[in-house]
């Protein structure tokens, strides 16, 4: 089979939503290899730096664990510099051969910022506290950027947002992963 006829992995719909005093990021369990569903509640949210920080990826696995321990290093030698580290993980991302190769973006954020970090360079923050990537994450941002103004805390939005993202994309389940930070 050629490089052009492998079949891709699609995967995920990652949301963050800043609201109330919480920073909430969740995800799905999904991931699919080609047209087919080949893991139903894998786990593409966690938390780091000792439970300060939380993220959620989007792209190939292996990949994301990378960057997820690179980010980790960073962390340790930036310590409670979320962004600076954001920024040095990602210029490294861009300038190492090896990990340019990676395919994953993801989302980080602390009690102060969240942040999207991919390997084009971008370390964004959101203007709204509302991000999202994946294949469902435009599905997911629209649902929470209309839920944003309504009495639901952030962890609600998040949970409605992708099950709605579930109900209308293919490669996003309900099987869904919440990890919530209170601000400081």
């Amino acid at each position: 089979m050629s490089e052009d006829a492998t079949p891709r992995m699609h995967a995920t719909t990652i949301l963050m939503v800043r609201k109330g005093g919480r920073v909430v990021i969740g995800g799905d369990g999904q991931v699919s290899l080609g047209q087919t569903v080949v893991k139903g509640n894998a786990r593409k949210v966690r938390r780091l730096s000792k439970g300060g920080v939380i993220g959620g990826f989007a792209g190939s696995t292996a990949d994301a664990f990378t960057l997820f321990e690179r980010l980790e290093g960073k962390l340790e030698q930036y310590p409670g510099q979320l962004t600076r580290a954001c920024v040095e993980l990602t210029k490294d991302w861009r300038t190492d051969r090896y990990l340019r190769r990676l395919e994953a973006m993801m989302l980080v954020a602390d009690k102060e910022v969240g942040l999207l970090l991919s390997g084009a360079g971008d370390v964004l923050e959101p203007e709204n506290g509302i991000m999202a990537i994946g294949s469902g994450g435009n599905y997911a941002l629209a649902a929470a950027r209309a839920l944003a103004d309504s009495e639901l805390d952030a962890e609600a939005i998040v949970r409605r947002s992708l099950n709605i993202a579930a109900e209308i994309c293919v490669y996003t389940n309900a099987n869904i992963v919440i990890e919530t930070l209170d601000e400081a």
